[in-house]
């Protein structure tokens, strides 16, 4: 199925709309106008230590202060949309598992709309990461968006014809888990060969460790040593900055298994736009998106050469808020 984008030719509908990215490190909130220009915004720890009912809580505390910071009534509320990571009902709007929160058959959308009166809408980060790219950022005005995220792992997201991508009740499009490696490196989801498991920074990271044991990355083992945990993006960066050409040949490699699994969408839904975003993208911008790009063109069937473009994301951590915000105004207008 797919969450269709209002087609509405009408004025918005003066109020105010609630963004709500539900990370397992931040929570952020942010108001929107009409238009979906920011009207105040607030941003806190999200403290899952301290259980469903009181998180739910702290989150009407966090929407209830970004009202008033955009010197708004609760009356003028239209609709809140909540993006989160996890397994969820979208159709209950329940967060059914939270392993980063420790939350478990949380009924959001029950609690919100019970405290505020409004529509609430509950999506899947990465769904509405891509669909505030395709309405604010790297995707506006294309019919067609991918989004490929890597990360820890490697999420996507897909909007077709306007329409938001996914199940009756459940997010799909789980990109990181396309196989592009027959009999390849054994992946979290108990597969092998996934494309996370080949070109996440995770992956990445692992391969740059061994380098760097090997005395094949001095940049790197003087920075960060072996530690996977110490082995960030930006380490990353600096790592080829300094001249590590076997840090380099690792992230390249990541790049054309990435365009593979691109390829593999291209040929399916023939996007007019494949947006790259995340941490590792935004730390690499230039050549890693090209490295992808020439890695997908090269894997797609002849006659989708050149009818796609590839791009870095433009919002960063504003693309779920917006995006939940514009999903959520979509359901209760439609």
């Amino acid at each position: 199925m797919a969450e269709k984008e209002s087609k509405s030719s009408k004025k918005p509908e003066p109020g105010v709309r609630i963004g709500f990215d539900l990370g397992g490190t931040k929570m952020l909130a942010v108001a929107y106008d009409g238009e979906f220009n920011v009207l105040a915004r607030v941003r806190q720890k999200t403290r899952g230590h301290e259980g469903t009912d009181v998180g739910m809580g702290r989150m009407v505390t966090i929407i209830e202060q970004t009202l008033k910071k955009a010197k708004v009534e609760e009356s003028v509320l239209l609709s809140i949309g909540v993006g989160s990571p996890g397994p969820m009902d979208l159709e209950a709007g329940v967060l059914l598992d939270a392993p980063n929160l420790g939350w478990k058959d949380a009924p959001i959308r029950k609690k919100l709309e019970k405290h505020f009166g409004c529509r609430a809408v509950m999506a899947n980060d990465v769904d509405a990461g891509v669909y505030g790219e395709y309405r604010k950022g790297a995707g506006r005005g294309a019919h067609t968006v991918i989004g490929i995220f890597p990360g820890t792992g490697i999420g996507g997201g897909c909007v077709l014809g306007g329409r938001l991508v996914r199940g009756r009740t459940l997010s799909c499009m789980e990109i990181g888990h396309l196989p592009v490696q027959a009999d390849g490196p054994l992946c979290g989801c108990g597969q092998r060969g996934c494309l996370e498991a080949v070109a996440s920074r995770l992956a990445i990271s692992a391969a740059a460790a061994s380098a760097a044991f090997r005395g094949e990355a001095p940049c790197l083992l003087k920075e960060a040593g072996t530690d996977l945990t110490a082995i960030r993006s930006k380490v990353l960066a600096r790592s080829v900055e300094g001249g590590d050409q076997a840090v380099r040949l690792i992230l390249e490699q990541a790049a054309g298994w990435i365009g593979q699994g691109a390829a593999a969408l291209v040929n399916l839904l023939a996007p007019d736009v494949v947006i790259l975003g995340g941490g590792l993208v935004e730390a690499l911008p230039g050549w890693f998106p090209e490295e992808v790009a020439a890695s997908a063109n090269r894997r797609v069937m002849p006659s989708f050469r050149g009818t796609f473009k590839v791009k870095t994301a433009e919002l960063g951590d504003d693309a779920t808020v917006l995006g939940a915000a514009a999903l959520a105004a979509d359901a209760a207008e439609g």
